[in-house]
Parts: C-alpha cells; structure tokens; sequence
C-alpha cells in the first residue's frame, strides 16, 4: 500500500549545547521556509547556563497561519550526541533522523523502527569543504549549522534557491561575505542527501507558494520594541534580565536612527525610578523587566500612581518564584502585577496574546498611560517574547498618537495673566473625570510639587481627612474614564461561535495553540469559542460577565500553578470555572496538548487538567 505523502505540514527540530550554533541553524531554516512563503513559527527552548545547557528549537511549517508548535517531531537533525539521547522518542513513525555516524549510534537510541535514519558525516564534507574553499579547518567546522540546514531541507525536496535568500537576509553589510562560504556548505548538505538517493522515501514535502504575500520574521521582544519607535518613546530603561534583555539591545541598536535614549540602570529600582524621571519631562518612557526584576518596581510604580505619571512598565514574564527558571515560560505575575504597590492603587494592566498584538500594545501602552496618567503595565512572557514567527506586515494605518491632557505653553501664558495666578500650576487640579492637565518639567508657569506623600491640587503634603477623601477618589474616577477610552478588542475578544458548547477563558501565550486547536476539535464535533481576557485593571466586568453568562461550560486555560485568570474572573464577576486547565513545568503549551486537555474534559468530564510534556 502506497502511503501519501504530507506537504506543507510539517515540524523540524534542532537541538545540542548551547554555543554549537543550533539557534543559527533553526533561524536559517526558518527564514529559508518563510521565504518561500510558508507559515512558519519556531518555539526555541534554551538552558540557563550561558555554555553546555541544552538547547532546542522546534520549526513548525504550515500552508496556512499558525501560533503555536506541536509536540510530535517530523524530523530530527543533529550534528553532536546530546540531542539525540533527548529528543529520539519524539520523532514519529515515517518521519528522520539525520545523525553524525561519528558522534551517534542510532541502535542506542528510543527510536520508532519506522523512523528513516539519514547518516551524514559533517566533519568529512566540511574538510573537503575548507580545503577546496583555502578556509582553516577550524572556520569550516562552524558552519556544521548551515551543511544541517541543507541536508535537512533537501529531505523535503525545498528548493535551495530561498536559503539563499534567508543567507542574503541574515548576513548585510559588513557580513555579506559569509554568504558565499556557507551557501557552499548548504549546497554541500543538500547535494550529499540527494547522492544518497533517500529522498524519496521520506513522506514530507515542502513546496514553495511564491504568490504568498511577503512576510516578517520576528519575535515578541523586537515586536514591543518597534511599536515602542513607533509610539515615539525616547526614553528606555532597564537592567539586563531574561527574557526581557533583547528588547532593549534591540533598541539600543537603534538609537541613533530613532533618537531613543537607552540606560542600563544598576538595578531594576533604579531603572523603574530613571524611567518615572523621564516621563516628568514629558517624554515617552518605558522600562522593560521580568518576574523578579517587576516585584522590585512595586514604591516606584505606586509612586508614580500618586503623582500621576504616565510610565510604561513590561513584564516579560518567566517561571517564578525568585530566581526560577530563568528562561523558560510562565504566566504567573497576572495578580502580582493587578496588585502591585500596597493600597493597590489605579494602574493599567493589559496582556497582549499575539506577535501584532505586542506591536500594536506597545504602541498604545503610551497613548493609554498619556490619557491615564499613571502606571501602564503591559504583560509579556518569554514564549512569544522569544519565540519567532511569520506574519503579515502590521497594520499601522490605524495607530495615532495621543497625548491626552497636556497643558501647552500659550494656555501657561494665558493662565500666568490671571489675577489669582500665584506662580504655582494646579497640576492635581480636581476635575469631574479625574483627569488633570498635565506640564513637563520646566515649563514657564508650570511649577508645581511631586512627593510620595499624600498631596493637595498644587502638589504640596496635606494629611487632612478631607483632602484625603477627595484626593483618592480622583485618582480612582481615572480608572472609569480611561475604561471608556479603551477600545473593545485591546479588553477582550472572543473567537468561535457565540452559542458554542465549551467556552475557554485564557490569555496571553495561551491563545495560540487553542486557536490552532479550534479545526480539529470542530472535526471531532466539539464546539468551542475562546474568551481572550487582555485588561485586567480595570477589568471589562460587564462584557465578560455577558459572554461567561451565556456559555454552557466554562474553562480556565492558563500557564501557572493556581489559575490566576480563573481567580480575578471570580474576583471581578462573581463566575467560577467548571474546569480548570493548568501547565507550569515552564514550557508553553502545544497545540496538541491543547487538542488532548479539552477532548478529555468533553468525555470524561474531568475537573482539573495539568498538562507537563516538554523539555
């Protein structure tokens, strides 16, 4: 019986020790498809240790978009012996394992007796190689990553033609001379797999859509980072933490064609304090952190919220508590960040869910926190922090820039002519929507006073009871107004049919692969729609309790230990979830473990579900 084959469908993974280049290989595969116009995302797993840790990164390929990976292994390329020992049990039944015969035997391995075993000898084509090229045989064994990815992509048959241009893309400029060499190693691979003649009994294809409309390869750091260029931020703080370090090198890489200024503070108090100084002189500034750093920032966040100062604060978040697991995923400072600096004072906290998203919240984050006047803290992870994928080019046509209440210097002047002008501005000015026209720092007839303490319109220390109550209700009417102003979709979507069976309550990373879930549970018969929480302070009470009101069965989906989206939904509406669904091994969760989690609570009816595969 002739078996079919599978084009467009397909997950390679790479993996060995961290420096051996599998992160350069992985890339250069995925550029390679995404080139070609294939949908491509690739999750990318990374020990703590900056050497000899374990590295991975899975690339899946798709006919059509995809936002998440899937746990079973088409093929699986290795040129060194750790990877195979961990990763040879996922490879599935008629799918490859190409392998260094010097380095690895595959009889020791948990392989399927299905999997097609593809031996090639690295070091010996890469002498020839380094020989022929006049290249030290040392320079030559570096590109072992880029021989991976031809030999790999030539089981599929994909035309060589578009790692070219992956190579062109990856080495400009100054590195443009890199491309001829490793071109010549890809060749080599490919060339050495088609001699071998094995191509055609390996059942996955990968054919090029050259129609497909042209697409950006990127991860979720550099996304926030050019929706942060984009909203007109200029000033960027932080202390280097994982996985929150790349956005701002990657701005610091642009500072001097974006005028932004970035600081490397000595700790993440001081980062969080230099980007609330920055925002007084009435620029666009902004802080990026993770889990530990974030609990650092709680006296100046609350500081910022009593002097009612529009401060951008990210969160990439990664396995808690303490130090963790420092690069691995987790969703678990969603109540921190909701109830962070005591009296719980008025903040913004969003989580975007997708890679547009990151962009597009990034952008808004300083148009909300300008018109709020306060602390906006926008939720990242490390999963779509560091993972990369192939999109559309975003949608900019609807980002406009607003600075809410910003006092400009003729209404000064006018205000300064006044008889009871005093030299001081009413910067805390009691109005009807909490909201106050705001100065920079140094503006003529803008002076006012900044304290941690309690303050009355002009900025000076007042403890009266009365000025107390009046004080705090204005800061906290900020919240309904700015409610208003934030559009529907950056609150809550919801995905799927409105009278579906099972309704999913997420957020975040944990979106993607319920969407990709959605086909084949609708195949299986089982109707489901996601409710997508994106605002949590202040929550969308109303349209949540609507939407939840109306499902059947209600499903808390979420990265960490005690459901804490599940929590606030109960704290906000009053509705509990029927069940829960839980992962917190810092690894994100998979399509398929998605498919798996809800197919078994419609069967079994199962009440909690903790999901832990992953490496």
């Amino acid at each position: 019986m002739t078996k079919t084959e599978t084009v467009n469908h397909f997950s390679w993974t790479i993996g060995g020790p961290q420096g051996t280049g599998v992160d350069s290989s992985a890339n250069l595969f995925l550029r390679s498809c995404a080139a070609a116009g294939l949908h491509c995302y690739g999750k990318r797993e990374y020990h703590s240790t900056i050497k000899t840790g374990h590295s991975y990164t899975q690339i899946r390929v798709s006919e059509t978009p995809i936002n998440s990976h899937v746990d079973p292994v088409h093929l699986l390329t290795s040129f060194e012996k750790s990877a195979p020992l961990i990763h040879a049990h996922e490879v599935v039944p008629g799918g490859a394992f190409i392998y260094d015969p010097k380095v690895t035997d595959p009889a020791e391995l948990d392989l399927h007796p299905e999997v097609l075993l593809v031996a090639v000898p690295f070091d010996e084509i890469l002498t020839k190689l380094a020989e022929e090229l006049g290249l030290p045989a040392a320079k030559a064994m570096i590109m072992k990553n880029t021989l991976a990815v031809g030999a790999s992509l030539a089981l599929t048959d994909f035309d060589p033609q578009y790692i070219e241009e992956a190579l062109k893309a990856t080495f400009s400029g100054r590195k443009a001379k890199l491309v001829a060499p490793n071109m010549k190693a890809v060749e080599r691979g490919y060339q050495y797999i088609k001699d071998l003649g094995v191509s055609d009994k390996f059942l996955y294809r990968l054919e090029a859509r050259p129609e497909s409309p042209a697409q950006l390869v990127l991860n979720g750091t550099t996304a926030v980072a050019l929706g942060k260029l984009k909203a007109g931020c200029r000033f960027q703080t932080y202390y280097p933490i994982t996985p929150a370090s790349d956005e701002s090198v990657f701005l610091e890489s642009k500072a001097s064609e974006y005028g932004i200024n970035v600081v490397q503070a000595e700790d993440e108090i001081a980062s969080a304090c230099m980007a609330v100084g920055g925002a007084l002189t009435g620029v666009r500034a902004s802080t990026s952190t993770s889990c530990p750093g974030f609990g650092l920032m709680a006296e100046p966040i609350g500081w910022a919220s009593i002097n009612e100062v529009p401060v951008v604060i990210f969160d990439y978040q990664r396995g808690a508590p303490a130090t963790g697991l420092p690069t691995r995923h987790e969703q678990g400072d969603l109540l921190s960040a909701r109830f962070i600096s005591h009296g719980n004072p008025p903040r913004i906290v969003m989580a975007p869910s997708s890679l547009p998203e990151y962009f597009e919240f990034a952008f808004e984050s300083f148009n909300i926190a300008d018109e709020f006047q306060g602390p906006v803290i926008v939720l990242t992870d490390k999963c779509i922090g560091g993972n990369s994928q192939s999109i559309p080019p975003f949608n900019e046509n609807s980002l406009k820039i607003r600075r809410g209440k910003m006092a400009s210097q003729e209404e000064l002047n006018r205000l300064a002519e006044l008889p009871e002008f005093n030299g001081q501005f009413k910067r805390f000015k009691f109005t009807e929507d909490g909201i106050s026209p705001r100065v920079a720092l140094g503006q003529e007839y803008g002076i006012y006073w900044n304290t941690g303490d309690e303050h009355d319109e002009y900025g000076h220390i007042d403890e009266e009871s009365e000025n107390r109550q009046i004080m705090l209700a204005k800061r906290e009417r900020k919240l309904e107004t700015v409610a208003k102003m934030i559009p529907e979709h950056l609150q809550y979507s919801l995905h799927g049919p409105a009278n579906a069976d099972v309704t999913v309550v997420t957020w975040g990373a944990s979106v993607g692969p319920l969407l990709d879930a959605m086909p084949s549970l609708n195949s299986d018969g089982i109707s489901m729609n996601i409710l997508v929480i994106k605002l949590f302070s202040p929550f969308p009470t109303e349209g949540v309790s609507r939407i939840l009101n109306q499902a059947k069965v209600k499903v808390g989906f979420e990265s960490n230990t005690t459901g804490q989206l599940a929590e606030l939904v109960k704290m906000e509406t009053g509705i509990s979830m029927d069940h829960r669904v839980r992962k917190w091994t810092g690894r994100p969760i998979s399509e398929t473990e998605a498919v798996q989690a809800i197919r078994e609570i419609v069967s079994q009816k199962s009440k909690e579900i903790v999901l832990t595969y992953g490496h």
